[in-house]
């Protein structure tokens, strides 16, 4: 998937158990690796993409993705759009929706306490180790060993989208250009697949992505613009900002930004 993916599991069981659960964990995620990956020609994506494979003849999870992805263009507005570069491309659902799998499988063996992490994208549920509800790190989008805001609780998807690694790389489907006035979009909801694809949309929206976020039932949201403004939704569920957070930097045409409400 091109990205770090960190598993930690949280229950009372014997190392043995844990290690089974982490092996077939990583093993599914491998899988889906294989499957859908953009950078290696034998992948299924890229083979059904040359046309060698036929919709008939793909695999049941390759059908549920390209079905997932065309409900997700519809519920955007085509803002979430696999083939916006062109070639098919369903990377803004795929890891996360890998990882939500990673996490319901977790949850069926018996393992409810535990957090799947992939490349930012964050599936926690349960308890952590130390027996209290989960810490889930934004990262700060100027400053990469930081953190802008802290998330918490027991049944989290939290997905971010930014450019602060790749550059603007998102693009605006409808002017086929990267989007721009995002600089970072961070969804809360059930599904981490969902989650994904919603913030994906968002960056591709530019500004006009701040007025949908609000107006998306289900999901709360946090977001830095690119002149450096932290947004969220009232109900996000985050701890205070502590004071050795740096700020965001200062732009000579922006007042200084108020301080983070404390969430209730």
């Amino acid at each position: 998937m091109g990205t770090a993916i960190s598993l930690d599991l949280a229950d009372d069981l014997p190392a043995g158990r844990l290690h089974e659960l982490a092996e077939e964990t990583f093993a599914w995620l491998r899988e889906v690796d294989a499957r859908f990956s953009t950078y290696r020609a034998d992948s299924e994506l890229r083979r059904f993409d040359r046309g060698e494979v036929l919709l008939s003849e793909a695999s049941p999870d390759l059908r549920a993705v390209l079905g997932r992805c065309a409900d997700l263009w519809g519920d955007t507005d085509g803002f979430f759009d696999a083939y916006a570069t062109g070639a098919l491309d369903p990377s803004g659902y795929v890891k996360g929706w890998a990882a939500q799998v990673a996490s319901d499988r977790l949850l069926a063996a018996g393992a409810p306490n535990h957090c799947v992490n992939a490349g930012g994208d964050v599936r926690a549920r349960g308890l952590s180790a130390g027996g209290r509800p989960w810490r889930i790190g934004v990262r700060h989008p100027w400053d990469e060993t930081s953190t802008c805001l802290v998330l918490t609780g027991t049944d989290l998807a939290i997905a971010t989208s930014g450019v602060y690694e790749r550059g603007h790389h998102v693009l605006d489907p409808r002017r086929g250009a990267p989007a721009t006035g995002l600089r970072s979009v961070t969804v809360v909801g059930a599904d981490l697949g969902v989650a994904d694809a919603y913030a994906t949309a968002a960056v591709a929206m530019g500004v006009a992505g701040i007025g949908w976020l609000d107006r998306l039932a289900g999901h709360e949201h946090a977001i830095v613009t690119d002149d450096a403004r932290l947004l969220h939704s009232p109900r996000l569920p985050t701890l205070p900002t502590l004071p050795s957070f740096p700020p965001f930097p200062t732009l000579p045409t922006l007042p200084s930004l108020p301080p983070l409400p404390t969430a209730p």
